[in-house]
């Protein structure tokens, strides 16, 4: 199993990124996708959910109205489109895959699988 994101980088406030997340080894189209973030000295935070057959997707608050999560199931692709950056998202952000539906879709042991993380950084 491979989970590895991309597209991170520095831009600055108010600018975009799209992060992708490649995965392999697994049934895609059966796992509930989500992306996390985490900065130095904090716990890894749930950002974004979208499940295995896109019935429901939830945002954290901080995010709502800039961040998109979506899928492409033929190319086994999770993406996070993330407008209007703010030097506040700036973290490390991972991408996680959980077989249907996670017991808590917020909580990062609920999850099987998980990527090296991208890091992103907004300069104000």
């Amino acid at each position: 199993v491979q989970l590895v994101e991309s597209g991170g980088g520095l831009v600055q406030n108010g600018g975009s990124l799209r992060l992708s997340c490649a995965t392999s080894g697994f049934t895609f189209s059966s796992y509930t996708l989500s992306w996390f973030r985490q900065s130095p000295g904090t716990e890894r935070q749930f950002v974004a959910v979208l499940t295995w057959n896109e019935d429901y997707t939830n945002y954290v608050d901080s995010v709502k109205g800039r961040f998109t999560i979506s899928r492409d199931n033929a190319k086994n692709m999770l993406y996070l489109q993330m407008n209007n950056l703010k030097p506040e998202d700036t973290a490390v952000y991972y991408c996680a895959a959980h077989y249907l539906y996670p017991s808590s879709i917020t909580t990062r042991g609920a999850y099987d699988y998980w990527g090296q993380g991208a890091q992103v950084t907004v300069t104000s």
